[in-house]
């Protein structure tokens, strides 16, 4: 098996399975649209559903039915695309199998909410005095620190900048 195969499946199945699972803790014990003060002034624990409309009102007046066929399909073609991006991986590529498996986990794990509910489950406020960032969960931090890696694997090979992480 190669290397990038220890890579994928790993993240894959213990990714997916903790975004679910976090969710449905949320879902089972806290109030859609409650909010859990965790660091006060800094931090909430939150229930929210995000039908992917929120940016700039788009697609706020479409059916629940019509979001959902859109974002599962953008979502199912975006892990198709990820997914050829890693097949085509040439070996010694750890540090890009690593950030793509980590955008195709968080976008399976998002997907599922999709299939399911419409909408993605979303938990966690970050928040400085009346400054919030949007609610988000695992699966999305999978996907930036996917997306992160790699721009980094890009900015080591195009502009020669020096980024040792190991893996």
């Amino acid at each position: 098996m190669s290397r990038k195969w220890l890579i994928l499946l790993p993240i894959l199945l213990v990714g997916v399975a903790l975004d679910l699972a976090t969710k449905q803790l949320i879902l089972e014990y806290v109030t859609l649209e409650s909010q859990i003060p965790v660091i006060k002034g800094f931090f909430n624990v939150v229930h929210f559903h995000n039908r992917g409309s929120a940016v700039f009102g788009l697609f706020a007046s479409w059916p629940l039915a019509s979001v959902r066929v859109l974002f599962v399909g953008t979502s199912s073609l975006v892990l198709v695309v990820v997914a050829y991006f890693w097949w085509r991986l040439p070996p010694g590529q750890q540090l890009a199998a690593l950030g793509y498996s980590l955008i195709m986990a968080g976008a399976l794990g998002n997907l599922v909410d999709r299939v399911r509910f419409g909408e993605v489950v979303d938990f966690l406020d970050f928040y400085w005095d009346r400054y919030h960032f949007p609610a988000f969960n695992l699966a999305d931090i999978m996907i930036c620190l996917g997306a992160g890696l790699l721009v980094l694997v890009i900015l080591r090979e195009t502009k020669g900048v020096n980024v040792s992480i190991p893996v």
